[in-house]
């Protein structure tokens, strides 16, 4: 049995577990969300203990590989109906600027070395605020940078999304600079020197 798979899952008081078929809906504050879990796997939910239990139906290596799994994805959807996932990224560089389109506050706009300013649309489900905030540095001390902070109720999206905009320019090794997650570590690379 996979310990994680056979621990069930608590379902806090405010929040709507329902069950048809193979479809699961999770819905609580922060939103509603949806799953269709695997067919190697039964999901049970006791009303009165307010839990929820997953089960395999064979004993085979993927049913095997699905049964915790499936438990996981059931407890990150109740944790973000309650309370919500968020990532934080942070945008350093000379000139380097991130803000939100004046016409459609979903696009982040994200001047980060290229000639054009590139646009990346949040999905449906995720809200982005874009600060400032002091941030250490490696090489240089505290710097005012800006601070993208990406929430959402589906841990999946929130993370992809996230994901999505680190890709557009990741921190370079040389000097730093780039899109990166709030507290990553970027390993530095000693330039060329110039000779003796």
């Amino acid at each position: 049995m996979s310990r994680i798979g056979k621990a069930p899952v608590a379902v806090p008081a405010g929040v709507e577990f329902k069950i048809n078929a193979r479809q699961l809906g999770v819905k609580g504050p922060k939103g509603t969300l949806k799953l269709e879990h695997h067919p190697l796997v039964a999901v049970s939910y006791d009303d009165k203990a307010r839990s929820v239990e997953v089960k395999r139906l064979s004993d085979e290596r993927l049913a095997r590989s699905v049964h915790g799994l499936t438990r996981t994805l059931i407890s990150n959807m109740i944790e973000g109906v309650t309370k919500g996932y968020e990532r934080k990224l942070v945008v350093i560089g000379l000139g380097y600027k991130a803000e939100l389109d004046k016409k459609d506050k979903r696009i982040v706009l994200l001047k980060v070395g290229y000639a054009n300013t590139v646009g990346v649309r949040a999905p449906e489900g995720v809200t982005v605020e874009i600060g400032e905030t002091a941030y250490k540095v490696e090489g240089s001390g505290e710097e005012k940078v800006a601070c993208i902070t990406v929430r959402g109720a589906d841990k999946q999206v929130v993370g992809q999304y996230a994901a999505d905009l680190r890709a557009v320019q990741p921190a370079e090794p040389y000097q730093g600079k780039g899109v990166r997650y709030f507290g990553e570590n970027v390993r530095r690379k000693e330039g060329k020197t110039k000779g003796a």
